[in-house]
């Protein structure tokens, strides 16, 4: 039986990555259990400079699922580089590196910077304001991804992955959008935008009022989407949102994912992804799949 799966010419051991955002790099949860055992993971949002993030309250539970809005709280690329990234290396699994930016020129740099270093992918997160167009995220019209891809690309000689928000009107053409800019792959989806209200204090929950939604919730809005992309276009599809168990990752792959990300899971239980796997390991040999690729895009609809 075999779980591999390759991304962009990069092989993984198996198709679970912790996603970006609930992993941190990998250290604390490595005090658990090795995440060596994981096909790879995707780190914190990275950007150039350290930012603290957002004032608290900036994480919230919801009925299956949670909101946050961290606001990007990241050491910065050079500490990454020169504290994290060898840890992450040592571990033996695919490492991903993800950038941030808030505007076209902080994406170029960190691309030239990350493609440097011996991160193996570059994810990058589009979802973020840009700072210079009165805050409207780079990834919400076809024409921005394709602009910003565009323009990464030329300083990217890393397979780039590039994380699209479900925050649009129809995002297979977003998805088409990156994959005419040069994009090795997507990722998807990204935190639903969404908000939490304290009825006694007549205030949202969150200090910055809305967040992202994620978790099991969003799971069905995910499923449709990475199936609407894989109709779209020919790279390959990272899918991410609600993942809780090894069946949701094989569903994942019927719609047409190469891989998944783990994120919300991890919050509440430190052995998600790796249960994940295990399940996915059991789930294969219940179900005689010899070969987990198999599986991507076999999605019956007739």
């Amino acid at each position: 039986m075999s779980l591999k799966t390759v991304i962009a010419g990069v092989e993984f051991k198996n198709p679970i990555i912790a996603a970006s955002g609930t992993f941190g790099f990998g250290r604390e949860y490595n005090e658990f259990y090795d995440v060596g055992k994981l096909g790879g993971i995707s780190s914190k949002g990275l950007t150039l400079k350290p930012r603290c993030g957002n004032e608290p309250v900036r994480i919230a539970e919801t009925p299956s699922g949670m909101l946050n809005s961290v606001g990007l709280q990241n050491p910065g690329v050079e500490h990454f580089i020169e504290c994290e990234l060898p840890f992450m290396k040592s571990l033996g699994c695919v490492v991903i590196a993800n950038a941030a930016g808030a505007c076209e020129s902080d994406y170029v740099a960190m691309a030239d910077i990350l493609s440097k270093t011996d991160v193996d992918m570059i994810e990058l997160n589009i979802s973020c304001p840009n700072v210079k167009k009165g805050g409207m995220a780079f990834g919400v019209e076809p024409d921005g991804v394709e602009h910003i891809v565009k323009a990464v690309r030329k300083a990217c000689t890393k397979p780039l992955i590039v994380k699209l928000t479900p925050n649009v009107a129809n995002i297979a053409e977003n998805a088409k959008a990156a994959e005419r800019a040069g994009a090795d792959a997507v990722s998807l989806i990204n935190t639903v935008s969404a908000m939490a209200v304290d009825f006694k204090r007549r205030k949202p929950v969150l200090k910055v009022g809305n967040g992202g939604l994620s978790g099991a919730c969003v799971k069905p809005i995910a499923l449709k989407m990475v199936y609407d992309c894989f109709r779209a276009v020919k790279i390959p599809i990272i899918g991410m949102g609600g993942i809780m168990s090894g069946t949701d990752v094989g569903e994942f792959m019927l719609c047409g994912a190469s891989a998944v990300q783990v994120g919300t899971a991890n919050i509440f239980d430190p052995f998600a992804s790796l249960r994940i796997l295990n399940e996915l390991t059991n789930l294969c040999e219940r179900d005689n799949i010899s070969d987990i690729r198999t599986l991507i895009g076999g999605l019956s609809v007739e």
